[in-house]
């Protein structure tokens, strides 16, 4: 009986990577490539500091695609593991994918952030937000997020299965194990940027309530107002996506809920299902019809 659940569960795996993995990454990438075109394209949001970070935001979620969802889908769905058949890419995989994940999360910060700010009635504080300051605050990040990716790409390597002979790209540091589970995915990629964006979330939109009675331009106003919209819906879908993994991951760290074979497999298919609305939430689109 546990042995067909197994199966079973395995089986569901497997479809759910081939279809909506597919899907989501064909979607994904396309969809963001849109946005970037549109974003660059239109004055408007070239001159705006918000619009500049949801901009570098798809481009490191196409990344995130390519170099994460992709490569899943070769080795859950179709049996192909390019991290086992290249240690280029079984470095590169890691390092690409980690510094893509933890810059998108910065950047849905810094935008809701700088809504904040925008929307602000201070006017030294809408000062901060400017191309200048997008564009500093943006290549400190990255340099940061690379610095600290630097250690996947020495750590990361091939080893040979004792008891099957295969080989696999594993991370081999047992420090960088920890710090990759607890640091950088848990606190950086998930549970600081849900915080962050749910506090500023509240108060850009507190400041947005308040818009109609300030005397800024009728044409200001309603760009904050439309930026300020695209970016709470992203942060709404970024939650409701990023919760169940987060759960589930620190579920899957605890010893007594993975020596049973039928519940460590029930896990790991909660894993997969969830790590999918993840890459969902890389693939959705954060611009309106009517923009």
């Amino acid at each position: 009986m546990s042995s067909s659940i197994i199966s079973l569960l395995a089986l569901a795996g497997k479809q759910i990577t081939i279809y909506l993995g597919i899907f989501t990454l064909v979607a994904g990438v396309i969809g963001g490539l849109l946005n970037i075109i549109i974003f660059l394209s239109l004055k408007t949001f070239r001159e705006s500091s918000a619009a500049f970070y949801l901009t570098i935001m798809s481009i490191v979620n196409v990344g995130q695609l390519l170099t994460g969802l992709l490569s899943r889908i070769m080795t859950s769905g179709f049996g192909i593991d390019w991290t086992s058949t290249s240690l280029f890419y079984c470095k590169f995989r890691w390092y690409c994918f980690n510094i893509c994940a933890t810059t998108s999360m910065t950047c849905i910060c810094l935008a809701i952030i700088d809504q904040y700010l925008a929307t602000a009635s201070r006017a030294q504080w809408r000062q901060w937000c400017n191309m200048k300051v997008a564009r500093r605050l943006v290549v400190l990040f990255v340099l940061i997020w690379i610095i600290q990716s630097i250690p996947y790409l020495i750590y990361y390597d091939h080893v040979v299965s004792m008891t099957t002979g295969t080989v696999a790209c594993v991370n081999t540091n047992y420090i960088l194990q920890q710090y990759s589970t607890y640091v950088s995915l848990l606190i950086f990629q998930k549970l600081l940027p849900i915080c962050i964006t749910f506090v500023f979330g509240l108060l850009a939109y507190n400041n947005v309530q308040q818009l109609s009675y300030r005397t800024a331009p009728l044409v200001r106003r309603e760009l904050d107002k439309q930026l300020t919209v695209m970016i709470l819906v992203l942060i709404v879908f970024a939650f409701f996506t990023n919760i169940p993994y987060t759960v589930i991951y620190i579920v899957s760290t605890i010893p007594q809920f993975t020596q049973d074979p039928v519940v460590s497999a029930q896990i790991q298919f909660a894993n997969l299902v969830a790590t999918y609305l993840v890459y969902i939430y890389f693939a959705v689109s954060v611009l309106k019809s009517k923009i």
